[in-house]
């Protein structure tokens, strides 16, 4: 019998969707190890990977595919996975509304002194803050234009702001006033009031901010990541922060999470923390499941291969 491991809690509605589409498999679905070991090795497809699958993964020779229930998917084993030609679709797409909210909620927060006033409000103190600042009619610039950076951009029409995007093909995109390159950053950072980091983790985006970075911008312009950790030098965001070379930071991933206790961030007036959730969501295992495994399963079980939202090893995403 063939099997499909699904590494979540899943609602018994969404697990009865799958079943339907695959009528004669085995479902296993669970977080915990206890619930799948026994049946990994013999699994054709895992739908949401658990970090201690690795350690099984050597065994499994019926695997096939496997669905990412993250966007991200510079944590797995993208080696191993490319030499046993197992196909490896991720969840991008899903979060483009929750994350482009969480992008916007910290652009306002720090503009708005949002944070300054939770802090006074805890504190009942009644203190203007030196509030001044608006959106409207900015710049933000956002690096990489995948569906979180086109859903970023076109809410920024919203508040008339310029929009400057950088991915690596240079291909214009609704709502994107100009699009740069990689190599051209130098040309886009002294241009922005708020520089967006929507990029994925690869050996490419890996410490693509550092201290060169931090002061080709604005002394008034503020950093957010909502992409990977490392692809910040913390170190030298720390630097800029404290030297004010910019204004503020909204990060919601850190090189290290949690997040140390130590961590001189934590105590920052102008940095507002998340503890990576800007992609929290009540409808994230509907999406997953509604708008990409179900529609790659059906083509999977007809023989073809799930192209949607496939990882292209070589690029890392």
């Amino acid at each position: 019998m063939q099997k499909l491991i699904i590494g979540q809690n899943l609602n018994d509605s969404y697990v009865k969707q799958i079943q339907e589409v695959i009528p004669d498999w085995k479902i296993i679905a669970g977080r915990d190890a206890s619930v799948w070991e026994r049946d990994i090795q013999g699994a054709e497809v895992i739908a949401g990977w658990r970090k201690e699958m690795a350690n099984y993964l050597k065994d499994a020779s019926r695997l096939r595919w496997i669905q990412s229930w993250s966007a991200g998917v510079n944590s797995m084993p993208l080696e191993e996975l490319k030499r046993k030609s197992i196909a490896l679709t991720s969840a991008n797409g899903v979060h483009a509304y929750p994350i482009s909210e969480t992008i916007f909620a910290l652009m306002l927060g720090l503009s708005r002194n949002i944070h300054a006033y939770v802090r006074n409000q805890q504190e009942k103190r009644w203190h203007h803050a030196g509030l001044k600042l608006e959106i409207h009619n900015k710049t933000i610039g956002i690096l990489g234009i995948g569906a979180i950076g086109k859903e970023t951009a076109k809410i920024a029409k919203a508040f008339n702001m310029k929009v400057l995007g950088m991915r690596y093909s240079g291909r214009p995109e609704e709502f994107v006033d100009e699009m740069y390159t990689p190599d051209k950053l130098h040309s886009l950072l002294p241009e922005c009031d708020y520089v967006v980091v929507t990029l994925p983790l690869t050996k490419d985006t890996k410490q693509l901010f550092g201290k060169k970075q931090f002061r080709m911008m604005k002394n008034s312009a503020f950093f957010i990541n909502i992409g990977r950790g490392d692809i910040v030098e913390e170190k030298e965001l720390i630097s800029a922060l404290h030297e004010k070379e910019i204004a503020g930071a909204g990060l919601d991933v850190f090189e290290q999470e949690p997040l140390e206790e130590n961590s001189p961030l934590w105590e920052m007036e102008n940095v507002i923390i998340t503890p990576h959730t800007a992609g929290s969501t009540e409808y994230y295992d509907e999406r997953v499941i509604g708008d990409i495994f179900l529609p790659n399963l059906k083509k999977y079980i007809a023989g073809k291969e799930p192209d949607l939202n496939r990882v292209d090893f070589e690029k890392g995403y």
